[in-house]
């Protein structure tokens, strides 16, 4: 049997990685995008559907889910997988993204963050401790360190001072978390600065090398946060390939909040393995569509009377069974099934198109499947 949280490289075609990766609720394969549970349940979407869809790893919010339920109710249920009934890897973050978009309500000090409930206004103070407690309290298969990220455009003093203390955090998250079956990802921030990206590159290596010397665990992988807060994707690829080949090469390489189907395959070829982000269940309600002819709005009058499948080149359940028209349809009328069918093509879209890029790395073809991507019409449209 495989050790626990143990990385297999299984291919590697230029920087392009194909992995395998252990946790206790089994293993996944990258490259992989992950669909997003914000409060322990993708919207709309049956464990099934997202089984069926492609999903290897759902991710749960820790910010909200210790708001409402709570986390003494998840606990209760058994923690985060027996409350939502999903039996695959699961993981959280650590809702500091959500903590620091609330810039009105939270301070900011060297111990921690306090901020205000969105939900009742309850004052409410969590130090990097604090925050490994309630995400070893949910039992995610992966937990994620209390970081800071700031917004792009930032100055470099912020952009600095975050920096300096998502180290920091991260060195008290480390020492802090101890579930056996659970591995901790540190976080790389430095904004679009190259010079502070590999300062927290290293940092974050030799705080986990003075760990492992004293007896203490390591990471479990390295996450790439503080991109997509509001740059151009070119400006984000000046510097992210860089930064993902300075990351250890034996553990998975997470790019934060990235759902635009060009990106994924954009930042696989620079040595990316793992993506997250709200996309595709967000415009799926809202009646938009990836395909591989490009962007659907279902809105759009033109689909009225098109009987043809959503994408011809997709077998998801949607595309099977659906019309566009119908699809239409359902979203002009706000019935509920259109964002569902919508979300559930979307999540099969973006977990395909990784399958496809692993089958390339392994046959040793992703060069070509980078560039037969990239002249399509899909990739000129997102």
């Amino acid at each position: 049997m495989a050790q626990l949280f143990s990385c297999t490289l299984d291919a590697q075609d230029g920087h392009s990685r194909a992995l395998t990766y252990v946790t206790a609720h089994g293993d996944f394969h990258t490259p992989m995008f992950m669909p997003v549970g914000t409060s322990a349940t993708v919207k709309g979407l049956t464990v099934p559907e997202l089984k069926e869809a492609g999903a290897q790893v759902v991710l749960a919010n820790t910010y909200h889910l210790s708001q409402r339920p709570g986390i003494e109710a998840i606990e209760q249920a058994g923690g985060i997988h027996g409350f939502c009934g999903y039996d695959g890897p699961m993981l959280t973050d650590s809702g500091g993204y959500q903590v620091f978009s609330l810039a009105d309500t939270r301070t900011v000090d060297a111990d921690g963050v306090s901020f205000k409930s969105i939900y009742d206004g309850t004052r409410i103070r969590w130090s990097p401790e604090d925050n490994m407690a309630i995400q070893e309290a949910l039992g995610a298969d992966i937990v994620m360190q209390l970081d800071q990220c700031v917004p792009y455009p930032s100055s470099r003093e912020l952009v600095e001072s975050s920096t300096d203390l998502s180290i920091e955090w991260a060195r008290r998250s480390l020492a802090a978390h101890k579930r056996k079956d659970q591995t901790l990802f540190a976080i790389v921030q430095g904004g679009m600065e190259l010079d502070l990206r590999v300062k927290s590159i290293e940092s974050l290596q030799n705080i986990e090398r003075e760990s492992v010397n004293g007896g203490g665990r390591a990471f479990g992988g390295f996450a790439i946060g503080g991109y997509s807060v509001g740059e151009e994707h070119d400006v984000m690829f000046e510097t992210l390939g860089t930064v993902a080949r300075l990351l250890p090469e034996d553990r998975p390489r997470y790019l934060m909040g990235v759902g635009n189907p060009t990106t994924l395959v954009r930042a696989v070829r620079e040595g990316v393995d793992m993506f997250d982000c709200v996309l595709p269940t967000r415009t799926g309600r809202m009646g938009t569509a990836f395909s591989h002819q490009g962007r659907r709005s279902l809105k759009n009058a033109k689909y009225a009377r098109d009987f043809g499948p959503l994408d011809p080149m997709c077998r998801c359940y949607t595309c099977a069974n659906h019309s566009r028209a119908y699809l239409r349809h359902l979203i002009k009328q706000g019935e509920m099934l259109g964002g569902i069918l919508l979300s559930l093509h979307n999540i099969y879209f973006l977990a395909h198109l990784m399958e496809q890029a692993r089958e390339a790395i392994l046959a040793g073809e992703y060069e070509a499947f980078y560039r037969q991507w990239m002249s399509s019409d899909a990739a000129k449209d997102y």
